[in-house]
């Protein structure tokens, strides 16, 4: 499969009630095929913000913005633009970032959650001077992490309950 030059196609989620932001590195072929975040059926970050949240897993697009504006999450990736082999964090290039000024000129931000190694090495890279914000990473959702399992996802992603 070659590499080639891709575009960011989805924008942020966020409103003026935004507290936490989490940022992946760049969506996947399937979350670029349905045009939202986590779209692949076997990322497990849905399911691990329902239960972080104890709430119902979100089925849809439409319900999936709802639940992450009603707990008050903002949503984006590091990456707007990269060359890149498929939906292989390993294979980015040329990266290109996002301009997060976006959401923290609008939204109170209290902290940044990355979703992954690769997404946090890219913010602490390109980012972490950009912003006023305390930065953590938690272990990738994604089904390539399959050393974790859901509940060991759980039990380190509920520390964004705490904002």
């Amino acid at each position: 499969m070659e590499k080639k030059t891709t575009l960011h196609p989805i924008p942020p989620v966020f409103d003026e009630n935004s507290r936490i932001l989490i940022l992946g590195s760049f969506p996947s072929v399937k979350s670029r095929e349905t045009g939202f975040f986590y779209g692949h059926p076997q990322n497990r970050f849905w399911k691990v913000l329902a239960r972080v949240f104890d709430d119902n897993v979100p089925e849809d697009i439409p319900e999936k913005r709802d639940f992450l504006l009603r707990h008050q999450v903002a949503v984006w990736d590091v990456i707007a633009s990269c060359d890149i082999r498929g939906s292989s964090d390993a294979s980015i290039t040329n990266v290109v970032v996002n301009d997060l000024s976006v959401i923290l000129n609008k939204a109170d931000i209290k902290a940044i959650y990355v979703n992954g190694t690769k997404a946090y090495k890219l913010y602490m890279r390109y980012m972490a001077r950009q912003t006023d914000v305390s930065c953590t990473k938690l272990p990738s959702t994604s089904p390539a992490n399959a050393a974790w399992g859901l509940e060991r996802l759980y039990d380190s992603w509920k520390v964004i309950r705490e904002k």
